[in-house]
């Protein structure tokens, strides 16, 4: 009987993307290796001082959304030097051990890293004598404004989610031969179309369909919200997470509403967002990595309501230059947004769903999981 061979992929909870593109990419290769592979989730910056590592995770969170002038700071630092990821592999010692014994205990055919910093600390443990017999691929989650802490270390080759990204890599220098341009590996459910709602024509009398999904700027979403309300013939999806508040706040506003006017749905914290933007025509949203990334395969056009500085101008340069969305950064021009897009029997919004399909790839964790295995078996004795 054959050995099921093991693969790691290494994430961390410093952004939902990573977190995101590493589930896609668990699924699929378990999916793909067909019981040949067992794919790992690892998460191995907080196994040893896990609530040191969750006031870190909670103080990313707080600076993105609250002081994104201070993130912005440091994810200029990052970029520029050295020595600030090299004091985090230090500050990491009892983590690299960790993981290096785990990599001697289980011995992965690859380890795939959706979080820049294990490329770092795998160069670390293999100075000090480490394994290194396996495949290293480091998954890109971010598009266009790429912070060089991607590629600085070390890695066998570099997937990422659009030919506009890889451009930008190759212009700071990573070789084309280590570039796989495959795109971001969403949850592999985005690509059985049959499995997912049907979006109706935007200017046919089913109504137009747009979902709001407040996951920050919670001080703006009240009179977002309250001028989504007043726009006529939009069937309007609220998505509020796990805010109970905010909950009770759009409930309040929706409380009294017109009961001849379409439907109001409010969503908390769901599994079901393949099937939410299959359904609907537009989604609002800030330019976070996971969220752009699944509009993008779900072929739902973005009108993007906030940017963090740093990894998310990417994102949001990456559906404005495609003319897959547009930028309304107010609740009065996220209002006008909506209602231009279905102007004119919906000319914009059936525009930037043409051009959000030509960057669509759903089936990307698929596609990922076969290079990674092919990567994997290339490394093996006697693969030539």
């Amino acid at each position: 009987m054959a050995t099921v061979k093991t693969i790691f992929v290494c994430s961390a909870g410093f952004g939902e993307g990573h977190n995101s593109a590493a589930r896609g990419l668990v699924t699929a290769l378990d999916e793909v290796g067909a019981g040949a592979v067992r794919a790992e989730f690892v998460d191995g910056l907080g196994v040893c001082h896990p609530r040191v590592y969750e006031r870190l995770r909670q103080g990313y969170v707080t600076l993105m959304n609250h002081a994104p002038t201070v993130w912005s700071a440091l994810y200029g630092v990052f970029d520029r030097s050295q020595r600030a990821v090299d004091l985090n592999v230090w500050m990491l010692s009892a983590e690299r051990g960790a993981l290096a014994a785990r990599l001697e205990r289980e011995k992965p055919v690859a380890v795939v890293s959706t979080y820049p910093l294990y490329g770092y600390l795998l160069d670390d443990i293999a100075r000090r004598g480490g394994p290194r017999d396996f495949a290293r691929i480091t998954v890109v989650t971010d598009s266009i404004s790429i912070n060089s802490i991607w590629h600085r270390c070390g890695s066998d080759f570099y997937c990422v989610p659009n030919e506009d990204t890889a451009a930008v890599m190759r212009r700071a220098g990573v070789p084309a031969a280590k570039l796989r341009v495959l795109g971001f590996p969403v949850d592999p459910r985005y690509a059985d179309r049959a499995a997912l709602p049907a979006r109706p024509d935007p200017a046919g009398p089913q109504g137009r369909r747009v979902v709001y999904m407040i996951n920050a700027g919670r001080k703006s979403a009240p009179e977002t919200v309250r001028g989504l309300l007043a726009l006529e013939d939009i069937e309007l999806t609220v998505t509020v997470g796990r805010d109970a508040e905010m909950q009770r706040m759009v409930e309040g506003l929706v409380a009294g509403r017109d009961p001849a006017r379409r439907p109001v749905k409010i969503i908390g914290w769901t599994r079901e967002v393949p099937a939410l933007l299959a359904a609907n025509h537009l989604l609002i949203s800030k330019a976070g990595g996971a969220t752009t990334q699944e509009a993008i395969a779900a072929g739902c056009p973005m009108i993007v309501s906030q940017i963090a500085p740093g990894q998310e101008e990417g994102n949001a340069q990456l559906l404005v230059d495609n003319g897959a969305g547009c930028l309304a950064l107010s609740p009065g021009a996220i209002v006008e947004a909506v209602r231009g897009a279905f102007a004119d029997g919906a000319r914009s919004c059936k525009e930037w769903t043409a051009n959000i399909a030509k960057l669509s790839r759903p089936d990307a964790a698929r596609d990922n999981a076969r290079f990674i295995l092919e990567a994997a078996a290339a490394r093996l004795p006697g693969s030539g």
